[in-house]
């Protein structure tokens, strides 16, 4: 069984925490989160440090999704949370211009991708994108759709894919 309820999350510097009426909120350099309580669990905060348990009612299964949300939450508005993308084909082009990225993914048309408020996207090169926030969700979703739009294929590999990704690549068929 999993412990990682019981262990505390320290509060850095410049983090302000708050929960009232089933509601947390944290604001840091990076931006502002807020996230519903699980009525099941409370939380305990003194001295910079956050515990959670469950209640009376409540699981330890609860109680530590919860502290791994709020830890993820004090992690994004301090230090954020990013994600890489590669793009592997021939003609396979990213750019940003505004708050669009326009994608070139070997279709008859360019892919407009319209980027969502939290979230920051940057293309060092044309084959690379970066997309960087505070919340953990959000930018995990974000590049998953962005991924989606042309997945890595196991013949040749190309498509979109994660820069630490392993595309395992299949034999072609014989005659």
């Amino acid at each position: 069984m999993s412990r990682i309820a019981n262990a505390p999350i320290e509060l850095p510097k410049g983090v302000e925490f708050n929960h009232a009426d089933g509601v947390v909120k944290v604001k840091g350099t990076k931006g502002q989160l807020e996230m519903e309580m699980h009525p099941t669990v409370t939380l305990d905060v003194e001295d910079g440090v956050v515990r959670v348990a469950p209640n009376e009612s409540g699981t330890m299964a609860m109680a530590g999704t919860m502290r791994a949300l709020i830890a993820n939450m004090v992690h994004g508005v301090t230090e954020g949370f990013e994600k890489k993308l590669e793009l592997v084909g021939v003609g396979y082009r990213a750019q940003v211009q505004g708050k669009k990225l326009n994608l070139q993914l070997g279709f008859s048309h360019p892919v407009e991708f319209e980027v969502p408020q939290g979230v920051d996207i940057e293309t060092p090169s044309q084959t690379e994108i970066v997309v960087k926030g505070s919340s953990k969700q959000l930018v995990g979703q974000v590049a998953a759709e962005i991924r989606g739009y042309r997945p890595p294929e196991p013949y040749k590999g190309k498509g979109v894919r994660y820069a630490d990704e392993r595309v395992v690549m299949k034999e072609a068929k014989k005659a």
